[in-house]
Parts: structure tokens; sequence; C-alpha cells
């Protein structure tokens, strides 16, 4: 008998602690869900306002907004600098990580500390990934029609064409190097320090003659300029490998003027730096169930039949997103090959592009 009353007696001790157990892990997954309440949520992004970097960032907020659990107010702080490095490395040092503070930097986050370029100051693989709101955006390579540079034949003989770039290193300013460089252009002159609308006030004023931006926004952007002939289209350039813009896919693809086969694989370097086009991050250290609640946040805005319509109606085409686990693994699969790094290295930099 008294043994029956001490196993009894066992039993609710036992039971006791498996409810006190259930009930603290529910009031701690109810403490997590709950934490975003009331709070302000503060999306850095790496350029200044007006370009795609800013509108694909916009198409997303609102969308982040709905899912997160306890609906953060949501806003966005514009840190320009070194193609989103300088952004990356407010992120990557002076972040305190406690899931209030997300990066949106753009490409320019993975090429510099692979390439070695200055101001990288953050090891890629310690950042926390948390999506993409797209996978890659052809680019688009043409002329002011007043230039007068209707051809090939035409560009190359010509001396000191003028490109218009945001920052050496940005992916507008290597796609204008890169297509310097594959077809030999003489002299060629890259000015930087614009965003990217006033790219197109300059070259109205006569100030630059070329430039090579991604296609989907050019099309929504300066839609008279393609309609009334007002530009001279050259080339394009498939983001990912293959994946032309309709409006373009008539025009010959970089890759065809590429003559060694470490050209090609410059420019499927290049490819694979744009992959993860508008990568999103936390910084390192960044408490766990935080990260799971934004990622599956993200996960819900692009399952949400709205996005893709608000995404094309302010990027020109629709969305390809990855979720935080596929970033990641592109992140460990970037291309490092020394020889195609040292090539990229030259014509990415700021220094005369190397001859052929």
């Amino acid at each position: 008998m008294n043994t029956l009353i001490k196993l009894a007696h066992r039993g609710c001790a036992h039971g006791l602690l498996i409810a006190l157990g259930v009930i603290l892990f529910a009031a701690q997954a109810f403490a997590q869900a709950d934490f975003y309440k009331g709070k302000t949520i503060k999306v850095v992004r790496g350029g200044g306002p007006g370009g795609s970097g800013e509108f694909q960032t916009r198409a997303l907020v609102k969308f982040l907004e709905k899912y997160i659990p306890g609906k953060p107010h949501i806003i966005v702080e514009f840190i320009e600098g070194a193609a989103g490095r300088k952004a990356a490395n407010v992120i990557y040092s002076t972040t305190k990580p406690d899931g209030l503070t997300i990066g949106s930097i753009g490409a320019g986050l993975v090429v510099g500390p692979i390439l070695g370029l200055p101001g990288s100051a953050y090891d890629l693989d310690k950042f926390i990934y948390l999506g993409s709101t797209d996978g890659g955006d052809p680019y688009v390579f043409y002329t002011k029609g007043d230039v007068g540079l209707d051809s090939l034949a035409k560009l190359r003989a010509a001396s000191g064409v003028r490109f218009g770039a945001h920052s050496v290193g940005h992916p507008v300013y290597v796609t204008g190097r890169i297509i310097a460089y594959l077809l030999g252009l003489k002299d060629p002159k890259f000015v930087t320090g614009f965003t990217g609308p006033e790219i197109y006030i300059a070259m109205d004023r006569g100030e630059l003659d070329a430039h090579a931006t991604g296609a989907a926004r050019f099309v929504i952007e300066k839609p008279e300029w393609i309609e009334k002939k007002q530009i001279h289209l050259h080339a394009t350039l498939t983001v990912p490998k293959g994946r032309h813009h309709p409006s373009f896919a008539q025009l010959p693809e970089f890759g065809s003027f590429a003559k060694t086969d470490t050209e090609r694989k410059l420019l499927d370097m290049f490819r694979a730096f744009q992959y993860p086009r508008w990568p999103y991050i936390f910084p390192p250290g960044t408490p766990k169930d935080r990260v799971q609640i934004i990622r599956e946040a993200m996960n819900k805005s692009f399952a949400d039949p709205e996005f893709p319509v608000e995404f094309k109606k302010l990027m020109g085409d629709g969305p390809a997103p990855l979720n935080g686990e596929e970033l990641e693994r592109a992140i460990k699969e970037l291309p490092r090959e020394k020889e195609v790094v040292q090539l990229y290295q030259k014509v990415a930099g700021g220094d005369p592009l190397p001859a052929r």
C-alpha cells in the first residue's frame, strides 16, 4: 500500500514537471512570436534612393509588415558608398544583433570580399542570410542616339566613350567595364558618383554617352527612349545565363564577344555574383528564433500572389526569389578561381582596362 502511494506521488510530481515544461515552452514560444509587436524594424538599404534597389525593397516591405508576427512598423534607411559595401560594414561591425535591423545590400555585397576590394571589412560567410527578392536581372548596353554610335563598328572606332555608373565595383560600373573590355573600346571613360535617375539626366544633358543597366527597370523608367528610338541598343548580358529580357532578346549576348575560356568564365563569374541579386541579411549573432521568424515571413511574402504583381509594377519584371537556405547555399558556391578572379579584379577596378 505504501509503495502504491509513493508511486502515485511520484507520478503526480512527474506529471507536474511535464505540465510546467509545457507551460514554459508555450510561454517562450508566445514571447518569441510576440517579440516584434509594437517594435520598429529598420531595413538598411545599401545605396541611394530612387533606384531599383529601393524599389525592390519597397515591394517587399509592405508584405513583411503583413507577415511578421506582431506586425511591426518597418522603415528604410539609406547608406550610400562602395556599391553597398559601406552598408554591409555597418551591419557586420556596428549593428546590434537583436533582429531589429536588416541589411538590404545588393549584389555588391558578395563581390568585395572575393575580389579583395577596398572597403570590404566583413566576412561574407558570417552574415545570416534571410532571402533574396530576385535571382538575377539581365542587363542591356546602349548609347544615346544623338551621339551617333549606332553600330558596333562605330563604337570600336570611337575614342573616349563616356559610361555613367554609380561607383567603382557597382554592377552597373562592372557591366560597362566588361563590355568596353570585350569590344576593345579605345580609351573609354567611366564617370561615377551618380544615382540611377541621375545617369539619365546626365545623358540628356550630353554629359554621358553610354550606359549598361538592368533591363527590366530600364523598360519601365525610359520607355520613350526605346519607343521613339532615342537610343541605340547594342548588346545584352543574360543573368542568370540564358535569361533574356523579352524586349532585348534579339540583341547579341556579351558572351558572343568573348575570345577565350577565361573571358567566358569572367562573364560566368559576373552572373554568379548577380545571382543572389538582392540579398537580405542579419548581423552575426542574431538569435536563431528571430532569424526563423523573419525567414518565415519572407517565405510567406514570396508566396503571396500579390507580391509578384507589386514587384513587377515597381521593377518591370517578375521576381525569382530565393529563400534563406537557397541564398546561403548560393553564397557558399560562389566561384573563386584565381585566374578568373585576377582578371575580374582588373576589369572591375578603377585602373585602365587590361589589354586583350
